[in-house]
């Protein structure tokens, strides 16, 4: 099995295939105009929930995202008309990998890659993937499974800290922090806001963070990425994540 959320897969040549269409707005992007890690994570989530509203999938069922991969080649601009597409790149045993592109109107291109793990909804255990996504996604996922391991490193280097403070805003209806709103630490962290958002970013989810939930954030730099952990004081980690910048294409 390949590592999850790790390759970006080109479009399938046959199966589903959902495109949402959107437009870059103000509480979208940085002080430069430029899209945010955030938002575009709203983005891939927004297409996500309406694919699988659209197919009618169980709703006795949610997904949990455990890894996003996002690869900007040519940031989205503020005013930008964009379109999300997304599909079925794999599934596996209670988990499934999403593929993803934005593509807008002024040339904008972003490609993403997350793991999502099915989960029951009373529970909130995982669950083994229901047979009516396999019959919406298998096509296009064509036979291909991956595991549900991570690979981002743990604590390495000299760490500095990150100052983080959770908001009641930043909680989904799971009671955890919904996915976007941890991208902000990967946006504090590499100070994104100053360069040209060319690059690479991931993020992984070891454990959710939960309202109660005390977190250290730790950052450090080498060889040019910017890395970050967030963990519980007994050292539990619950996020991991890292920036890549790319100087050219």
């Amino acid at each position: 099995m390949d590592l999850p959320a790790t390759d970006l897969l080109p479009r399938p040549d046959g199966g589903r295939v959902f495109t949402l269409s959107a437009k870059v707005r103000l509480g979208d992007v940085d002080r430069n105009g430029r899209l945010r890690l955030d938002a575009t994570a709203r983005y891939l989530q927004d297409a996500a929930t309406d694919d699988a509203a659209d197919v009618q999938l169980d709703r006795r069922f949610g997904w949990l995202v455990r890894r996003t991969k996002i690869d900007t080649s040519v940031s989205a601009g503020i005013g930008e008309p964009i379109e999300v597409s997304t599909w079925c790149s794999a599934i596996g045993r209670a988990w499934a990998e999403r593929r993803s592109q934005i593509v807008g109107a002024r040339g904008a291109l972003i490609d993403a890659v997350s793991l999502w793990v099915q989960v029951d909804l009373e529970s909130g255990s995982p669950a083994r993937v229901a047979d009516d996504f396999t019959g919406a996604y298998e096509t296009a996922a064509n036979g291909r499974s991956v595991s549900a391991r991570l690979s981002l490193p743990a604590h390495h280097g000299v760490l500095a800290t990150l100052p983080w403070s959770l908001r009641r805003t930043d909680l989904d209806p799971f009671g955890h922090v919904n996915n976007a709103a941890t991208w902000s630490l990967l946006e504090e962290a590499a100070k994104l806001d100053l360069g040209d958002r060319i690059g690479v970013a991931e993020l992984e989810y070891p454990q959710p963070i939960d309202a109660n939930s005390p977190v250290a954030v730790s950052t450090t730099k080498a060889e040019g990425a910017t890395s970050l952990w967030a963990s519980q004081p007994d050292g539990t980690m619950l996020v991991a994540g890292r920036w890549t910048p790319v100087s050219s294409r």
